[in-house]
């Protein structure tokens, strides 16, 4: 972390304008700068194939928001019939958006 001092002193010899001058052009003539992906838990992806939100898909599962949000995180992982279900909404999210419209006019069994 810079001080203050050590901040402005950096920014003395600097040219702001030239600078994101010079990332326009870049830009224009299509560089750019490392280019990272992002690795999406599968349980995201279930979710969002579903095209469900966190609450819709969570009250699906049996199972609070937040430890859906664990889940997405990383911070915990399902188990048991939890860990099947989203094997099954991963590979059929067809099943989920039935079993959502159906559960808005029966939520159990």
């Amino acid at each position: 972390m810079l001080t203050e001092k050590e901040l402005l002193e950096r920014g003395a010899g600097r040219d702001i304008g030239a600078e994101l001058l010079e990332s326009v052009r870049q830009m224009k003539a299509g560089k750019r700068g490392a280019v990272h992906a992002v690795d999406v838990p599968q349980v995201v992806q279930a979710r969002i194939h579903a095209g469900l939100s966190q609450s819709q898909f969570a009250a699906l599962m049996g199972v609070s928001v937040r430890t859906l949000q664990d889940w997405e995180q990383g911070r915990r992982n399902p188990s048991g019939a939890a860990c099947t279900l989203l094997r099954i909404a991963a590979k059929h999210p067809e099943v989920i958006r039935e079993m959502q419209a159906d559960w808005v006019l029966s939520p159990c069994l």
